[in-house]
This record gives C-alpha cells, sequence and structure tokens, in this order.
C-alpha cells in the first residue's frame, strides 16, 4: 500500500491586489478622496496530487503558473484559500533565496540561526558546521555578514542548510538558477543523493534536462491549474509544445515590411520514413525568400537542450564557406546520415547570417522531437563500428561489428 508524504486535496490560492484604477469619491464638506480598487486573482485553481514517500517530483510550467505558490503554501510560507494540504514527516525548504537569514549576522551565525528554524538542534548544526560550509564553497567568508553576499552566496548557502538537515521531505524553488556550473553539479549530485536515499523531492527548475533526470513524475501547471500528471518526458514534451510552435515544421506568417531576406518554412524528415529517432538519417529544408543580393551569408539551424543551452547547429559554412544568395525562392537541405541526438524535444533556430551577424533570425521557430532509436546513454548518440580481437592458442580472431 503506498504511503503519501505529501496530499494536496483540490488547493486554491487567492491573492488581492490594488488596481491601477481608482474611485473618486466626494463626501458632504466637498473633500474628494481617490480610492484605489481592490482585485483578487487565482495563483491556483482546484489542483490536486499526491506525492508518495521517496518519490521525486518535478513542476513544470511558465512564469506566473503558480509553481513558487505551491512550494510556498507546501512550506507553510502561506495559506491556502481554499482547499486541504496534509504533509506527513520533516520538511526542509529552499524557496526563498533569503529565508531564514539575518543580513547583520555572519554565515556562520545564520548556519545555527536558519538550522534551528528548520528543526535542527543546536547540536546537530555543530556537528554538520563544517560539511555545510565546505559544500557551500564560501568558507572564506563564513564570519562576514551575509547582508555583503551576492545573491549566488545566499543560495549556495541556503541550499547547503536545507541539504544537511536529512529531512523526509525536501522543497526546492529554482535552486539551480543561481551559482556557477561547478555549484550546480553539487546541487544535481545532492539531490541525486538525497532522492536514492528515500527522500521525498519536490521542486521545480527551469534546467528542463536535470528535472527529467532527477524526478520520478513531473506535475505541468498552466494559468494556476493542473494540465498534466505523468512522466518527466510527457510533460515536458507538452510544455514545450505549449511555450513554443507545436509540431515539426515551422512557417512565418507575411511581414508588413519584408526585409533582405524572410524565413518561409522548416521541416525535418527521417529519410527512412516514419518518425526522426536517435541513429536513423535526418533531412532538415529550410525556404528562404530572398529579397536582395546578398554576400558571405551563411545558413544556420540551431537545435537547443530543454534547459536553452545550445546542443548542435546545421551550417552551411562548415561545407560550402561564404555564399552569394540571389534574389528568389532559396531552398536549402541539410543531410544527417545518423542522428546524434538523443530522444527528446528540442527547441531550433533558424538564421541567415553575414560576418556573424543575423540578417535574419527566427528563435524558436519549431520543436524537433526525436524518438528512441539506437541504444546509447548520455547526450548524445556515437555513431561507431565495433572490432574485437582474441589471441588464443589457434591464432587471432577477429570480430567486426558493420557500421
Amino acid at each position: 500500500m503506498a504511503i503519501f508524504d505529501v496530499i494536496v486535496d483540490n488547493v486554491s490560492k487567492r491573492y488581492r491586489i490594488r488596481s491601477a484604477r481608482t474611485d473618486k469619491r466626494t463626501d458632504r464638506s466637498g473633500f474628494t478622496s481617490f480610492l484605489s480598487k481592490r482585485e483578487h486573482i487565482w495563483a491556483l485553481n482546484n489542483v490536486s496530487f499526491r506525492v508518495e514517500r521517496g518519490e521525486a517530483l518535478g513542476i513544470v510550467g511558465q512564469n506566473g503558473a503558480g509553481k513558487s505558490t505551491i512550494l510556498k503554501l507546501l512550506s507553510s510560507i502561506t495559506a491556502p484559500t481554499k482547499g486541504e494540504i496534509a504533509i506527513r514527516g520533516r520538511l526542509s525548504a529552499l524557496v526563498e533565496v533569503s529565508s531564514g537569514f539575518h543580513p547583520e549576522l555572519t554565515g556562520r551565525e545564520n548556519i545555527f540561526l536558519s538550522g534551528s528554524i528548520l528543526g535542527m538542534t543546536r547540536r546537530e548544526i555543530a556537528r554538520k558546521v563544517d560539511s555545510i560550509i565546505e559544500f557551500s564553497g564560501v568558507r572564506r567568508y563564513i564570519d562576514t555578514p551575509v547582508k555583503q553576499y551576492s545573491s549566488g552566496m545566499y543560495v549556495r548557502l541556503g541550499f547547503s542548510i536545507a541539504a544537511h538537515l536529512e529531512p523526509d521531505i525536501l522543497i526546492l524553488d529554482e535552486v539551480l538558477a543561481v551559482g556557477d556550473a561547478a555549484f550546480q553539479a553539487r546541487c544535481l549530485d545532492r539531490i541525486a543523493s538525497l532522492r536514492d536515499s528515500g527522500t521525498t523531492i519536490v521542486f521545480t527548475s527551469h534546467d528542463l534536462a536535470a528535472l527529467e533526470r532527477l524526478c520520478h513524475r513531473a506535475l505541468l501547471l498552466h494559468r494556476g491549474e493542473l494540465l498534466l500528471s505523468a512522466s518527466p518526458r510527457k510533460v515536458i514534451d507538452e510544455y514545450l509544445d505549449l511555450t513554443f510552435a507545436p509540431g515539426l515544421t515551422a512557417s512565418c506568417p507575411d511581414r508588413d515590411s519584408p526585409g533582405i531576406a524572410e524565413f518561409v518554412s522548416l521541416e525535418f524528415q527521417n529519410l527512412d520514413d516514419g518518425a526522426i529517432r536517435t541513429g536513423a538519417p535526418m533531412s532538415a529544408q529550410i525556404i528562404y525568400r530572398v529579397n536582395d543580393f546578398i554576400e558571405d551569408a551563411s545558413i544556420c539551424v540551431s537545435f537547443y537542450w530543454p534547459s536553452g543551452w545550445l546542443c548542435a547547429q546545421l551550417t552551411t559554412a562548415s561545407k560550402l564557406g561564404p555564399l552569394t544568395l540571389q534574389p528568389g525562392e532559396l531552398s536549402i537541405e541539410f543531410l544527417c546520415p545518423v542522428l546524434a541526438l538523443q530522444r527528446g524535444s528540442y527547441t531550433v533556430d533558424v538564421s541567415i547570417e553575414r560576418d556573424g551577424e543575423s540578417i535574419d533570425r527566427r528563435s524558436r521557430c519549431a520543436i524537433l522531437r526525436v524518438d528512441p532509436g539506437a541504444p546509447a546513454l548520455g547526450d548524445l548518440y556515437l555513431d561507431h563500428t565495433v572490432r574485437v580481437c582474441t589471441t588464443c592458442d589457434s591464432g587471432v580472431q577477429e570480430q567486426h561489428a558493420p557500421p
């Protein structure tokens, strides 16, 4: 029988905001006053979900979808307007970067203060303080008031304290958004370690690749409503479809004032027919409308990880060098004999460039969805052949695997 550490039942959250509109009122004495109207917005609307003990749950959604509101409700920073929330176990939360910190106290003093707020005993904090400082990477400034810390130092120290609490439930809000690559790697390793040890984890992150690696399940929020609860890959695909242009084909609407060159369309195809798969041949066909002569031009197709980082690029410059484009319709086809991209969804940019500057650029104009194909672990599939040689009494035997 499943044991649930977090139960969210038909939860709604309403905030009252002050409108820019005002009411003009005049009393009997002739005095005129202006009163701001107050309006209400629903940050969450009848959201329900459960998190099993030991499960890692990711929450995905656009800005304003209600992700941080849910985490604040789970952390008891604010209370729901409607519905009920049940938490079973010791909870540690890193929702606000500076939550639990006093600006006038040093980093070391704030470790004891914040740790106490999170439920740690003084003896427990003293036993872990050196490990917390070492993990945070702020040892040099640990006896400096935290008001002098950068936002990155704040979140590194805050995450280190929360991660060393050894909680039953860990709540994290965009902890990977601040900090250098080394700190982010330590965060991911620590979160994975806590997950593997049975800690229940609920967190949001714009690093969708990290969310997919760390989470067992994900939720998709949109305008305060829960749209989908499914595997991280399915939720990420739905989120990208919601955020960017859906499908594998992109097109550009007509402009009122045409530029030197205009992007018309982009289409991906599996040359063996069927879905686009890892290790299979793929073509990318682009159509441009060129309105004037362009010298020293190159056409680029850029693929981005779900996290937003550049993954790979196709460019005419690597094979053909600078191009001279004449007015008319321009068709470019890139052929990839073996697609190296792993299963997933990639956002795509298309551009015409000259001397490193974009003449026409379409950012995130399409989504390339890659289905499972050649089996491989990691971020990319490397096409390869294999030769195995065995030396024995009967001589040398070889085994070949064809390309």
